[in-house]
């Protein structure tokens, strides 16, 4: 089984085609930046989420990855409005009740540094003078439900990428950027994994890097 690891751009869709009209302005997608026959998203990112993003020619491993009875833990580092305070905090910690019942409790904790490269484009730091960098983990796929939580505390997200998914990392990869993993083993359960990197050799070696053209 192959995995491919990608970091999808901000402003591209989590699909290999748009199926907007022909009169309509071509928005980017996977196509742009992976060229490998026969795979598949496990899952999704929005069109304006940045971050990891899981892809497969295995349906049943797909199938696993994304749906939520297996619950694999999505981390995201997020900028927010402003500055949460403790109470924030603890809100988004203890579960949110949004339109459509209560969230799951997050894991949340603030960061110094998002430790990621700068968006293209950047924000506005005349229109976002105060920022804040979270680091959020929930186990629930949620249309929007990050940004749902952060705004329902008082903190709107102004940008937002996806850095693990189970024990999965956006590490090493630029956006645009990929890797290929060979799986010796199903996936179990979340954050549990068997497998080897290859680059055309034996498992362990390591993963391939590739960068494909952005729009």
């Amino acid at each position: 089984m192959n995995l491919y690891l990608l970091h999808k751009p901000y402003r591209m869709l989590s699909q290999f085609t748009d199926r907007k009209g022909p009169s309509d302005e071509r928005r980017a997608t996977l196509a742009d930046v992976i060229k490998v026959p026969g795979i598949y998203p496990a899952g999704r990112l929005d069109h304006d989420s940045e971050g990891l993003l899981l892809l497969s020619d295995d349906g049943e491993l797909i199938h696993r990855i994304s749906h939520p009875r297996h619950k694999q833990p999505k981390t995201y580092r997020v900028q927010v409005e402003g500055r949460p305070d403790d109470i924030a905090l603890q809100a988004l910690r203890q579960g949110i009740r949004l339109k459509d019942g209560m969230t799951q409790p997050a894991r949340v904790r603030r960061l110094s540094d998002s430790e990621l490269l700068e968006r293209d484009p950047p924000l506005d730091p005349k229109r976002h003078p105060v920022t804040t960098w979270l680091e959020l983990t929930i186990s629930e796929g949620r249309n929007r439900q990050v940004r749902r939580m952060t705004a329902h505390v008082g903190h709107p997200t102004l940008r937002l990428v996806r850095v693990a998914i189970g024990s999965w990392r956006l590490d090493g990869l630029a956006p645009g950027e990929w890797r290929r993993e060979t799986l010796h083993a199903p996936v179990a359960a979340p954050g549990r994994r068997d497998h080897g990197r290859t680059r055309g050799g034996p498992a362990g070696a390591r993963p391939t890097h590739k960068r494909g053209s952005r729009r």
